[in-house]
């Protein structure tokens, strides 16, 4: 396992869960205008989008140059953002992208990128 990874969780942690957590720190929060308040909610979906977009879409190849990148994962993300947006349910969205792509990968067509 990379360690790496376990370090980008814990950054996404510490960055999002402050606007997350205004809510239960701040008194007076319920005051705030509705624009304030929705904005607040959407900072973290809205920084773990980002940051799948370009896990996504974004390959190194070995000499470390980024290249745009079109595969499997692209059908997971799809499936997730159908899922959330259907059943309102983002850990099922997630799992049934996970699995496509996992499964995809030990199926052995993550290497059929277009």
């Amino acid at each position: 396992m990379n360690t790496d990874i376990i370090l980008l969780a814990v950054l996404m942690f510490a960055v999002t869960y402050p606007s997350r957590a205004v809510g239960l720190l701040t008194p007076g929060f319920e005051r705030l205008p509705a624009i304030a308040t929705d904005y607040l909610q959407l900072v973290g979906p809205a920084i773990l989008a980002a940051l799948a977009a370009v896990a996504v879409m974004v390959v190194v190849d070995d000499d470390g140059a980024p290249a745009f990148h079109v595969g499997v994962e692209w059908v997971g993300v799809f499936v997730c953002l159908a899922i959330v947006a259907r059943k309102g349910n983002l850990l099922l969205g997630l799992v049934a992208a996970v699995g496509i792509v996992a499964i995809a990968r030990a199926v052995g067509l993550d290497t059929l990128a277009i």
